[in-house]
């Protein structure tokens, strides 16, 4: 059964508080990344700090995205106006998505751009009027992943303020398919019209593309090619209603054992790690024909009464979602419990169809009532896979929505019974858990999950039928079990995640780690598939010099410690020596890799740029500052000496995709003048600014074209 078919080298009992369950919830949905996807964020929000509901009118906004090998790089920049008639002490929100970190924020104010700089505090999440009276619309839309911005600064009345947020995010993956999504549905805040509205999405990949498309729009600019893509969206004068959805397809001829890795300089190193940064990613083949695990497979149903109303008719549609899509030859039960344990059969049955209608009648007669025995459900279900074989894979899906309140209610006590019950079948038993809502036993979920190389997710109340049967259909096919991942030589430190997860069809296993040296590597991946053990062997060669295309992984990386060292700061969250040592290390992380966690926040600080200092200008116009880079060349600046017109004309490469930023500064630094503007390909490019209207003094200015990160500079003279 060959299911990785060939290498293919790239150069891969407490009570939280409400705070701390947000944080848990982000953990979990992290490490489920490759599962289930749930978009709930947006645009950003600026709001007055002292009113509810006061928020400043959004006239534009842009997203540039840059994927690189499933690694979607956001730069949204939203223009808003203050339009209350006083100047406003403002604070800025954006609900940064679950699976992603932010990296970077910059902002335009009152005629200076600034940067933001990383704090070791948490942020201050308050969201106008008092502390005790939170503007509930507005936490509901920023949801439970929440970026906030304080702003000392004044902003002026009829002034603007540009805000800039760049954040990182690994994209979800299904048979081939990744899918990159902004939800742009503004209305919660307001369903005005806004001037502008852009994407712009450029992608690579070192495996073929063989699909690109921008689903939920009409592009106004897309190119593909085998191994990059481009596509670009605008729309003017209407409100934001729409998600941006889109979504590429890799050959699947391509598949094994992938590689990324870079190699940084030391003194860019900030800690004994070693220089070097890699991500490996392993997917097994997802044809029809490679053969999959038998399962055996047992759901465990919460029917307390705490679950009537939409949450156990969700609870019982995904019920039969799973049953009608189980496979032949798995073998299946299913156990509901409340005060009472029900079981459907009193052990595993074949799934048939005389087994299937009889199962969804057991399904559709459950009623939610009575308490939430939770040590009565696994005492039932485990000790069934006692007899199960040896070559199948054994897997429990639990949900609840509440906590222990009958059998076993101390959580310590439970989670031994728990680990006692799976020692005793004396089998292999990966147990994913699913809380629904505010009130379930975080510690008590994600610690089952954990101790049987499960996943722990926690849903709001609507989401039950939607997650459960995505993710069923994600663990549907499972093809290595147990695996595991030996380096050779032992040059390889900080992998992470620590425990890796079995392998099923249509998915990927990704490791992160880093490398003290770059020498030739045996790499040695393990598992086992219908009682034999399985081995695969590798040899590639990691990066000895930086990669900067591949330099999100220095991040990457750091995101994903993070989330491991959120996962052991909340099971030691009861003890407190450890719990604070933990979260030392994610602020000292944090801050080091310029990676937000849920201990660190962006605050002022940062200098406001200081335009003529920080440019390289000659006294001469005709030799004044960069003229051309890979992407674009300025082939005309003219009238230079002017007046009242400024011209720019630029030639654009074939790489020359995605925001133009123009900026006009006088000699204090400050942007007198801001422009964005897309450029899509080969071409020739012109823009017009009226100085005349500027009001300018006459004196020497600086031009500065921002794009794709490289800069172009030109001295103005105005007379």
């Amino acid at each position: 059964m060959d299911i990785i078919q060939r290498y293919h080298a790239i150069p891969i009992n407490f009570t939280p508080t409400p705070i701390l369950s947000k944080m848990i919830r982000k953990t979990y949905f992290l490490i489920l990344l490759n599962f289930v996807c749930i978009s709930i964020y947006s645009n950003g929000v600026v709001f007055k700090k002292d009113a509810l509901g006061a928020y400043l009118s959004l006239k534009s906004s842009s997203i540039e995205v840059k994927i690189e090998n499933q690694v979607a790089i956001t730069e949204t920049t939203q223009s808003f106006l203050n339009q209350f008639g006083d100047s406003l002490h403002i604070k800025y929100g954006f609900p940064v998505p679950q699976d992603a970190s932010a990296t970077g924020l910059r902002y335009f104010i009152n005629g200076k751009w600034h940067e933001a700089i990383f704090s070791s505090s948490p942020q201050d999440t308050t969201t106008g009027g008092s502390s005790d009276d939170p503007d509930e619309n507005l936490v509901q839309y920023l949801g439970s992943n929440p970026l906030y911005f304080d702003l000392e600064e004044a902003l002026g009345k009829d002034s603007s303020i540009i805000m800039e947020l760049t954040y990182v995010e690994l994209l979800q993956y299904k048979y081939g398919k990744v899918n990159y999504s902004y939800p742009n549905d503004y209305r919660p805040i307001s369903s005005a019209q806004i001037d502008m509205q852009r994407i712009s999405v450029s992608l690579k990949s070192d495996r073929m593309i063989t699909t690109f498309s921008l689903l939920s729009h009409s592009a106004d600019s897309a190119s593909i090619s085998s191994y990059e893509g481009f596509i670009s969206c605008s729309s003017f004068e209407n409100p934001a209603e729409m998600d941006y959805i889109l979504q590429y397809a890799l050959s699947q001829d391509d598949l094994g054992l992938f590689s990324l890795s870079t190699y940084i300089d030391d003194s860019l190193s900030v800690d004994d790690y070693g220089r070097g940064f890699f991500a490996l990613i392993v997917e097994p083949d997802p044809s029809e024909q490679a053969e999959t695990i038998d399962k055996v497979f047992t759901l465990i149903i919460d029917r307390s009464g705490s679950m009537s109303g939409d949450k156990i008719i969700q609870a019982k549609d995904a019920a039969n979602f799973i049953v009608n899509h189980l496979n032949d030859g798995d073998k299946f039960n299913i156990v509901s419990f409340s005060s009472e344990i029900t079981s459907f059969r009193s052990g595993h049955v074949e799934f048939n169809p005389d087994n299937e209608s009889a199962a969804l009648d057991y399904i559709n007669s459950l009623v939610a009532e009575g308490a939430t025995n939770i040590s009565g459900a696994f005492d039932t279900s485990i000790p069934q896979f006692s007899y199960a074989d040896n070559n199948t894979a054994n897997i429990v899906i639990f949900l609840t929505d509440g906590e222990q309140t009958a059998g076993i209610t101390n959580t310590d006590d439970l989670i031994t019974h728990i680990n006692q019950l799976v020692l005793t079948s004396e089998k292999e038993v990966t147990i994913f858990t699913f809380g629904i809502g505010s009130s379930t036993n975080e510690r008590l979920l994600s610690t089952i999950a954990r101790n049987n190389k499960g996943l722990a997710v926690f849903l709001e109340n609507n989401q039950v039928e939607e997650v459960i049967t995505d993710f069923y259909m994600m663990i549907q096919n499972p093809v290595l079990l147990n695996t595991s991942v030996e380096f050779q030589p032992n040059i390889i430190a900080e992998r992470y995640p620590v425990e890796m997860q079995n392998l099923y069809k249509g998915n990927q296993l990704m490791l992160f780690g880093r490398y003290t040296e770059a020498a030739p590597m045996s790499i040695t991946f393990r598992g086992n598939a219908y009682s034999n053990d399985v081995v695969y062997q590798y040899d590639l060669s990691l990066s000895d010099s930086t990669n900067h295309d591949y330099q999100f992984l220095l991040k990457l990386w750091a995101k994903v410690k993070i989330d491991e060292l959120l996962l052991q700061y909340y099971l030691n969250i009861h003890v407190q020596e450890t719990a604070e040592s933990i979260k030392e290390e994610i602020i000292e992380l944090s801050m080091n890799y310029g990676v937000i966690s849920p201990f660190t926040s962006f605050i002022e600080g940062g200098e406001p740029f200081t335009g003529l200092d920080e440019w390289d200008i000659k006294e001469d116009p005709d030799d004044a500052g960069s003229s051309s880079n890979e992407y674009i060349t300025i082939l005309s600046l003219g009238p230079n000496p002017t007046r009242e017109v400024l011209v720019i004309k630029l030639e654009c490469s074939s790489l020359a995709h995605g925001r133009l930023n123009i900026s006009l500064l006088n000699s204090f630094g400050q942007a007198i003048y801001v422009h964005s503007d897309y450029i899509s390909g080969m071409g020739n490019f012109s823009h017009e600014i009226e100085l005349g209207n500027l009001g300018l003094a006459p004196g020497i200015y600086v031009l500065v074209l921002e794009h794709q990160g490289k800069t172009l500079t030109r001295k103005v003279v105005v007379k």
